[in-house]
């Protein structure tokens, strides 16, 4: 038997799927022959197969390390569901259960143990790791590793430490879903991976529809409440900038939804809590008890900073809206790809304004102190967030499809899937053009001139004072007067000329060097600015309509392959969520540990009423059909009786 074979076999039969998503079985077969991986896919394609199904074949024990104390029971107990054995070892445990995992490591009954990077620096853990036979170190939410990156963590500089420490070294396999060129190939050097095998599947979410709204302030908490109020079945997701916006959103909301759903004729009296708070600045307890009423559905939302972090493994939220604008297209396409993990439509939608932009700064000029970087690397440091978050304004005011400015900022021209009128798969505000836009073509054209004319040498800074012609001191040694481009601006604000600077560098006619003096340099599409028939626009300040879709896009459903319901199969469905939800609370687990919704959407289309039939269902491996089968045929056969 073949190694590809086995890992279809361990496949099928812990996970319930006939074949590899795409780029999984590279990854996998790179692992299990000792090759080192990268693996660059986007949050829900299926990054934690790769290293769990390697774990199942490989002689000795994968340790995972995973950068959130809150994931790793889910993670965990969702593989003990399918019959792996994994571990964890964190915080929350006691010195006497810490022991009992190692000591069942020691003797070779975990597959697979998670830990922090953190967990690596302690001599206990290093004395166990020498101790007991690692084939694979697979490092999750790689990235993090990077000082590029938008969520830097020293933690991770101590990986390659580690492993190096080991008395042999096993193969390392890291993954990510935000990761440029740049960040990937810090990935590779610091933690020292050899030769490895880089799979990057896309970052394009066809089933995901993106939304911008630009929105004073004190309209966005009563948006928010009418979108949950509308859809009273759906799981979401709300990110705010602050904890005590956290507080008082999650606060405002539980009275809000309830009103408008009382409104509409429901007993109020039934209506449980809508949503719970969660942020770093509360106790641990709390927080766990906040996550586990969102992951097991006993509260619909949950309202969260981005402490509410990385790889959330609840695969059925059905929309993420972010109520400030993130610090960087990294974080935001992270955040918001916690929306239909499952493959299912779903909506992302960010409300902003110009406060938000101004938020943002304040903290990111606050930020940045770390004792294992220099005053000069910590001041590239900020000046590589702050060009992060140019890019996320640039975002906010495209006029470009969302899908493909998203794509095209990873390094990904032409990524996302298309339909035959040109439009996006998933859909998007801008395909729609619920906005209205500003011709700001002779600006962009000035800007460009002016690039030139200072031979590429300058920062965004003084770039701005040439056009609008100041008498600034620090401008004499470019003998600005004598610039064509000298003053050409001297009507139209600073402001205005920052902001099409900035889309101009988000959309490819300008680049913006690394380091702590960035300088303005020509991009790739920069001879496009001289042509006669050039043209650019950027969004205006207001929007036409703020349009809400009630529902998530068919077409993104239909290019994902995913199930379009028909004829009474919506009651079938939430039957069968009733009764995965039954289940999962007598197990004390989330309900997407028993199946996921794409599963029970596959069960509603199979419509299985014998074992062989269920087996057939994606998703349905041997134990999970041998643990919960009968029951859910019970309710089909019932159902179709």
């Amino acid at each position: 038997m073949t190694e590809f074979t086995s890992a279809r076999d361990a496949l099928r039969t812990y996970f319930g799927y006939d074949a590899f998503r795409p780029g999984q079985e590279g990854i996998v077969n790179a692992i299990i022959q000792g090759r080192d991986a990268l693996g660059v896919m986007p949050t829900g394609a299926g990054k934690s197969i790769c290293y769990q199904i390697p774990a199942t074949l490989l002689p000795g024990m994968t340790i995972v390390i995973s950068p959130l104390i809150s994931l790793m029971r889910d993670q965990v107990d969702a593989l003990n569901d399918v019959g792996i054995s994994a571990a964890f070892i964190n915080t929350t445990q006691s010195p006497d259960e810490q022991d009992l995992v190692f000591a069942r490591a020691l003797s070779g009954r975990i597959r697979l143990l998670y830990v922090a990077p953190e967990r690596l620096e302690t001599e206990r853990f290093r004395t166990f790791a020498s101790r007991v036979p690692i084939s694979l170190v697979a490092v999750d939410e790689a990235h993090c590793v990077s000082q590029w990156g938008q969520d830097f963590r020293s933690s991770y500089l101590g990986i390659g430490d580690f492993l190096k420490a080991l008395p042999t070294r096993p193969t390392v396999a890291a993954f990510t879903a935000t990761a440029t060129e740049r960040v990937r190939r810090d990935i590779i050097g610091i933690l020292g991976l050899r030769d490895p095998s880089v799979t990057v599947t896309g970052f394009d979410r066809a089933n995901l529809y993106f939304d911008v709204i630009r929105m004073e302030r004190k309209h966005k908490a009563s948006w928010v409440a009418s979108y949950i109020a509308d859809h009273p079945d759906e799981s979401g997701i709300v990110y705010c900038a602050t904890r005590k916006e956290v507080e008082s959103l999650a606060e405002s909301l539980n009275i809000a939804v309830r009103e408008l759903r009382a409104a509409k004729g429901e007993d109020a009296t039934r209506l449980g809590m809508v949503a719970v708070a969660y942020h770093g600045g509360m106790s641990a307890e709390t927080r766990e008890r906040a996550q586990r009423d969102f992951v097991t559905d006993r509260v619909p939302v949950v309202v969260a900073t981005n402490a509410f972090g990385m790889g959330i493994d609840k695969s059925n939220v059905r929309y993420v809206i972010h109520h400030n604008m993130p610090e960087s297209i990294e974080a935001y396409y992270q955040e918001a790809g916690r929306a239909g993990r499952d493959g299912e439509p779903s909506r992302c939608t960010l409300l902003w304004n110009e406060s938000d932009i101004a938020t943002r700064r304040r903290l990111l000029d606050s930020d940045y102190e770390n004792e294992r970087l220099t005053v000069e690397e910590q001041e590239v440091v900020r000046a590589s967030k702050r060009r992060l978050l140019n890019a996320m304004i640039g975002y906010c005011r495209t006029t470009d499809c969302l899908h493909e400015y998203m794509t095209r900022y990873f390094g990904e021209a032409g990524g996302a899937a298309v339909r035959d009128d040109g439009a996006c798969v998933g859909g998007c505000a801008n395909c729609e053009h619920t906005f209205e836009t500003v011709d700001v073509t002779e600006i962009a054209r000035a800007i460009s001139r002016c690039v030139h004319d200072v031979n590429q040498k300058v920062g965004s800074g003084k770039i701005v004072k040439v056009l609008r012609g100041s008498k600034a001191q620090d401008l004499n040694y470019l003998h600005p007067a004598d610039l064509p481009t000298y003053g050409m601006l001297s009507a139209t604000s600073e402001a205005q000329i920052r902001d099409v600077l900035s889309q101009m560098a988000t959309d490819g006619f300008l680049s913006i060097s690394e380091g702590s003096m960035p300088i303005v340099r020509f991009g790739e599409r920069a001879a496009e600015t001289v042509a006669p028939n050039f043209h650019y626009e950027i969004k205006k300040i207001e929007r036409k309509h703020a349009a809400k879709r009630a529902e998530s896009p068919s077409v993104g459903s239909q290019a994902m392959g995913a199930y379009v319901p028909g004829d009474g199969d919506e009651e079938l469905f939430a039957k069968l969520r009733a009764l995965r939800l039954d289940i999962a609370r007598e197990l004390g687990k989330p309900p997407y540990i028993v199946f996921s919704d794409k599963t029970l959407r596959d069960m509603v289309r199979i419509r299985p009423v014998s074992g062989e039939q269920f087996s057939q269902v994606n998703g349905v491996g041997a134990l999970k059909l041998k643990a919960y089968g009968e029951r859910f045929m019970e309710v089909i056969r019932d159902f179709v009786a």
